[in-house]
């Protein structure tokens, strides 16, 4: 008779070990004091935009109103123009948010699909834009904007986020990578050129790539201050985090007011965080080999 042996891959498939029941207890305890000192400076914030200016003074590091105010989300909103600082935040953020997705989906798809000489040449440029500070570029991209004449307006802060980010360009070619080739000899067979077979097949595929982008360029527009404060000038295209700068210097001892105004700014970005969270961590992890 044979002697039955286990074969290689169900031995790589046998299910991990799970850690005792005291040392569980211990790592979650570890994480539950971690996730406490890094949401804590958020908490403070969320209890002072509800007390009184009497109740900061007194309150110190305790989580608690002692008095609850509610009405200081009102008086912080009403104290500036809200709605149009708001106005051009969603403009300088839905429109980089969409351009950067698109662009970076298609460079992505012809680094991973098109064959051309020196294409593996051009994306390693690519990625080597990555290492410069974004520092570094402030002083060029200031010269040339004010050439174009476009200081004080939202084309400086809209405009480069059109020519797409190297970062999500190499998760979508990483993404395209996984997919079989067949889709794109289907599509070629059938008549489509490039531009239909991203459009029609490898776009609508790529929908863990796309939230995570998107959340993530989303983020990083809505919470921009450094380009703003730079070609802004006048109070006519202030975004919500330069006007929030400004109301600091003119409210500088109305605590109160300032928590409950950055509370309702960083509130978006909270919901779409958590709403897309899942999605995040599965685009950017499934692309990780081919």
């Amino acid at each position: 008779m044979f002697e039955r042996r286990d074969r290689p891959e169900a031995r790589r498939r046998q299910v991990p070990r799970e850690l005792p029941r005291p040392e569980r207890v211990l790592a979650f305890l570890s994480l539950l004091v971690g996730s406490f000192v890094f949401a804590y400076p958020f908490l403070w914030m969320v209890a002072t935009s509800l007390r009184t200016n009497q109740g900061v003074a007194a309150a110190g590091i305790s989580l608690w109103p002692i008095q609850w105010r509610f009405a200081n989300y009102v008086d912080g909103l009403a104290s500036f123009p809200f709605w149009r600082y708001l106005g051009n935040s969603v403009l300088s953020t839905v429109i980089p948010v969409v351009g950067t997705v698109l662009v970076s989906s298609l460079a992505g798809f012809a680094f991973a699909r098109i064959p051309a000489r020196g294409a593996a040449a051009v994306f390693a440029l690519v990625l080597a834009t990555m290492l410069l500070p974004g520092e570094v570029t402030i002083v060029p991209q200031f010269i040339l904007f004010r050439m174009l004449h476009m200081m004080d307006t939202l084309y400086p802060i809209i405009l480069p986020a059109l020519f797409g980010s190297p970062f999500f360009i190499f998760l979508f070619r990483q993404f395209y990578l996984r997919l079989p080739d067949a889709l794109t000899d289907a599509a070629r067979i059938d008549g489509a050129g490039w531009f239909r077979t991203w459009w029609s097949i490898y776009l609508p595929l790529s929908q863990p790539v796309v939230v995570a982008a998107a959340v993530l360029q989303f983020m990083s527009s809505w919470n921009n201050f450094l380009t703003p404060a730079i070609y802004v000038t006048t109070t006519t295209w202030k975004t919500l985090p330069l006007a929030l700068a400004g109301f600091s210097s003119v409210n500088s001892t109305d605590t109160t007011l300032l928590m409950a105004t950055t509370i309702v700014v960083i509130a978006p970005c909270i919901a779409i965080f958590f709403l897309a969270q899942r999605h995040i961590v599965g685009g950017i992890s499934f692309t990780g080999s081919r």
